[in-house]
This record gives C-alpha cells, sequence and structure tokens, in this order.
C-alpha cells in the first residue's frame, strides 16, 4: 500500500471535517431511518421497539392507502412535470430573442421560483378561495359563472389546481436552466439551417431541440424528484383532501408518522418513495436521455 505524502496527509486532514459533517448529519439519519424501518417504533410506547424486519415494507405494500396515495402521486407527477417542461420551453425560446424589455421579463421570470413555498401555498389557497377567491371574482366578473364556486373542494380538480399553484413556482427556474442552454447553441448552425430552407419549426425540431437535451434531462430529473417528494402545498391547502383526492405518498408520509405516531412504517413509507424517486431518475438518465 503506497504511503500518503505530506501534502496528500495535509489535503486528508483540511477535508476531514467536511466529511464528518456529512457524516453526522447525512449518513447517520439515513442509516438510523432505515434501522427504525426494520422495528415497530409507536412513539406512544417508545421504550418497546421490536425487530419487525420487513413486516413495516409488508403492511404498507398491502394498505389500499398507499396504492390510493401511489395513484395520486403519479398523477400529480406526470402532470405538474410535463406541464412545467413544455411552459419553460416556450418562455425559454421567448426570452431567447432580443425584443425590448428582455432583461425586465428576465428578471420578473425569477420572481415566482423566489417566492416562498409557504406564501406560494398561501396565496393559491387564497385565489381559489370560495368566499372571496381571486379566481371565482374574476370568472363571476366574466360571466363564466354565476355563483362562487369551491374549487379545492371539488375531488375531480383538486390535484389539478394543486398541480397549477407548483407549475407556477417552479416553471421558471426550468425555463432559465434552459435558457442558459440555449445560449450555448452556435449561431452558425441556425445560420446554415436558413440557407437550407428549414423554417422557424424545422430549426427549433432539427437544431434547438437535439442541444437542448442537457438541460432537458436536467429539468426532467429536477423536477420528477421535486414533484414525487412534494409536500408543502398539500399540507397549506388540502391536508390530503377533499376525502382522498390529494392523498399523495408525501401526505401519507406525513400522516403515518406524525398523526399515527406509527415511526417504523413512517420510515418505511419514506424509504419507498425514495427507492422510486431514484429508480425514476434513473430510468430518465438511462433511457430518455439517447433519445431526447
Amino acid at each position: 500500500m503506497p504511503r500518503l505524502g505530506y501534502d496528500e496527509r495535509a489535503a486528508a486532514l483540511l477535508v476531514f471535517p467536511v466529511v464528518a459533517v456529512l457524516l453526522v448529519v447525512a449518513a447517520f439519519p439515513i442509516l438510523y431511518s432505515f434501522w427504525v424501518s426494520l422495528h415497530d417504533v409507536v412513539l406512544t410506547r417508545p421504550l418497546r421497539r421490536p425487530f419487525v424486519g420487513l413486516d413495516n415494507y409488508l403492511r404498507v405494500f398491502a394498505d389500499e392507502r398507499f396504492w390510493i396515495a401511489v395513484a395520486r402521486t403519479t398523477v400529480y407527477t406526470v402532470v405538474t412535470v410535463a406541464a412545467t417542461t413544455v411552459l419553460a420551453v416556450l418562455v425559454a425560446l421567448l426570452l431567447n430573442e432580443a425584443f425590448p424589455g428582455q432583461r425586465l421579463l428576465n428578471a420578473l421570470l425569477l420572481l415566482p421560483w423566489a417566492t416562498p413555498s409557504v406564501v406560494n401555498g398561501l396565496m393559491w389557497k387564497w385565489i381559489y378561495d370560495p368566499s372571496y377567491g381571486l379566481l371565482n371574482g374574476l370568472l363571476v366578473q366574466l360571466g363564466v359563472l354565476e355563483r362562487y364556486r369551491a374549487w379545492l373542494g371539488d375531488p375531480d380538480l383538486t390535484l389539478l389546481l394543486i398541480a397549477n399553484a407548483a407549475v407556477w413556482k417552479q416553471m421558471p427556474l426550468a425555463a432559465l436552466l434552459l435558457i442558459v442552454t440555449m445560449k450555448a447553441i452556435p449561431e452558425d448552425l441556425y445560420r446554415a439551417a436558413k440557407v437550407d430552407g428549414a423554417g422557424a419549426f424545422r430549426r427549433f425540431l432539427h437544431v434547438t431541440l437535439p442541444a437542448l437535451r442537457p438541460g432537458l434531462m436536467l429539468v426532467l430529473v429536477y423536477e420528477t424528484m421535486i414533484s414525487i417528494r412534494h409536500f408543502d402545498l398539500f399540507l397549506i391547502m388540502t391536508q390530503g383532501g377533499p376525502g382522498d383526492a390529494s392523498f399523495t405518498l408525501s401526505w401519507f408520509i406525513y400522516v403515518e408518522t406524525f398523526r399515527s405516531l406509527r415511526f417504523g412504517t413512517g420510515a418505511a413509507l419514506s424509504y419507498i418513495l425514495a427507492m422510486a424517486t431514484f429508480l425514476l431518475s434513473y430510468l430518465f438518465i438511462r433511457f430518455l436521455g439517447r433519445r431526447l
């Protein structure tokens, strides 16, 4: 085994505090939560924590609420990621062009993303409010509705309305990432495409879109990771309701852990969600990355 020289020892000594902090704040909670998921930990009897192996995971898979939460989470994630990506591409195409007020629009674009999540949830909850909400007031004034409507009380619309609030906040960052990617596309490619007679749509299809692949992959992976684990909007706007209309996996984890006080199954649910997030991210990179 080669001996470390002075420089290597000094570097290792300097890096050690960072590694130690990471082990304390990251590795230990991950390992401890996995240990909890293998034990029957219920806060109402904290001194008795029998080892149950994979029973918590089997109990989760046998729970009907889990599959309801999977369905709700899937719908919410697909809608949010698709809408965010499409709108981000359109906004990036617009702001990549030179026109008066472009810099102002670039600055205003970041305002929704900079809005704290709690403020964003409260703002959209007020917009959807059945008594004095902005959406009801606008639609009634325009004659689209005859009377105010409880938007978040409609099980068929709840997930879409929460997804709309999430897209409003998440889209600006995705658009910014795509704008940065577009700036790196050589102008010579567009000039050559124009010489060949390609119109605006064909230039986008054959020049812009292939060059956007790294940015699109980053957006898809990031937005999927954010959406599948989203919690704050559900807590602020609906708390899983009405009924189970917005009963997602993140809300199920919260209910199981902090309301039912079953930390064992809550930790098992958290690991299932983490593994699902990792698997989806891997599939995006492994398979879609070659085709975009």
